[in-house]
């Protein structure tokens, strides 16, 4: 009789989910609560906070990208921690420091203060909750990493399907500072059931060495070592190009709906279809990354941008919408593992807290820069139909580069 290894990919899907629920689960967590860092969130209280402190698009999308730059920089040190913390502890304090940037949005009178605001709900959201989450299913996870990977990030994709369309209607009933204070308390909240679902981690921090998998050439790559291969420098335009062009389609979301004739709730009713789509090509490419792995998939996976940005830049109305909503779910559901699971596979893992917390930072980058760039765009004239032709453009750009980084390489993946 055969025996399965839980740490296989012959083990059935329900097997190893009921066997591996707690890590999971607190992946799923971490990456839920993620979402109130996340600019799907915050951009949903865009028009509320430029009223508030009379902000044009441009100052908006300037303070956004100062205090996005901010935690980028910071994430670079930060993020190194997973590498010398257990992930409930790191996690613990982390979702404290979320729920205290969130009533800091709550309170917050001055327009000076809002950068720092913008910097500590980017670096404990979108920075480092996600980052420990991600961290934690390539280091816990080796043969299933695909499949571990896609799981906890459903925590995104029920963010993104549930708290814009709830927050929105919410806020026709009730002040928009209220449900920050709301988004504090759920971030609390999540800190003793994060604790209890990791009393015992899946691979204690004094053992992560022993059973770490080895990357290019048999060996754990450093984050110096990292930096001075090319293939990380033909990576870069890739982790940059979704996390400033996504951040940007929904930091600018409010505007996007006026553009298209179309109300802002009619707009964000359309996110649970993206969600359930981005869902569906998540699973899928989880079991595509452990059936043929991350080097014949990378160079493909970011090419559903250039159809989706191109409907977004074309389009007019609901039906075109949709459709692009559809290919943008492609890219995003396997954003969630192929890149996550690449520094695993091409590093190591011993080290790969440091390594990814420099690709996020990176991709925080990114998301600086979009509505940053957006913002000023808009203001100078530049509409945002034209914008997102520039951007499908970009798009078969990081392709190419992707594609050409992974031939150079291709000999030196275990």
């Amino acid at each position: 009789m055969m025996r399965i290894n839980p740490l296989t990919g012959s083990q059935p899907l329900t097997a190893f989910i009921s066997g591996n629920a707690r890590w999971l689960g607190a992946g799923a967590l971490l990456t839920l609560l993620s979402s109130f860092g996340q600019t799907f969130f915050i951009s949903i209280f865009a028009a509320k906070i430029q009223g508030a402190f009379d902000l044009s698009h441009g100052a908006w999308g300037g303070i956004y990208s100062l205090g996005t730059t901010a935690s980028a920089a910071v994430m670079i040190w930060a993020g190194g921690l997973t590498d010398r913390f257990r992930a409930g502890h790191l996690g613990a304090a982390v979702l404290t420091l979320l729920a205290v940037a969130c009533l800091m949005m709550a309170a917050n009178p001055f327009v000076w203060a809002l950068p720092v605001v913008i910097f500590a709900l980017r670096l404990t959201g979108q920075g480092m909750t996600s980052h420990i989450a991600v961290v934690a299913m390539a280091r816990w996870f080796v043969a299933t990493r695909g499949r571990a990977l896609a799981l906890a990030s459903l925590g995104f994709s029920v963010g993104e399907a549930l708290l814009p369309l709830s927050f929105v209607a919410l806020m026709t009933v009730m002040d928009w500072r209220l449900l920050w204070v709301g988004a504090s308390l759920v971030a609390l909240i999540g800190v003793p059931v994060l604790l209890t679902l990791l009393r015992t981690e899946r691979t204690p921090q004094s053992m992560a060495g022993e059973n770490a998998s080895f990357g290019m050439c048999g060996q754990h790559w450093t984050r110096a070592q990292a930096l001075r291969h090319p293939l990380f420098w033909f990576m870069v335009p890739a982790l940059l190009g979704p996390s400033a062009f996504s951040t940007a389609f929904f930091f600018h979301q409010v505007h996007f709906a006026q553009v298209k004739g179309i109300t802002h709730l009619s707009l964000v009713a359309l996110f649970p279809i993206y969600t359930v789509c981005s869902i569906g090509f998540m699973i899928v490419s989880g079991w595509a990354l452990d059936r043929f792995g991350t080097a014949r998939l990378l160079p493909f996976y970011q090419l559903p941008m250039v159809v989706a940005f191109t409907l977004f830049g074309l389009g007019q109305g609901i039906v075109p919408l949709v459709a692009g909503f559809l290919f943008l779910s492609m890219t995003t559901g396997a954003n969630s593992t192929l890149p996550n699971a690449f520094w695993a596979e091409f590093y190591g893992t011993r080290y790969i807290g440091s390594i990814k917390a420099m690709a996020a930072a990176v991709m925080v980058l990114g998301s600086a820069l979009g509505p940053g760039i957006t913002g000023i765009m808009i203001d100078a004239g530049v509409t945002l139909n034209v914008q997102y032709l520039g951007i499908a453009a970009y798009f078969i750009f990081t392709s190419v580069m992707v594609g050409l980084g992974i031939a150079r390489t291709r000999a030196e993946v275990p």
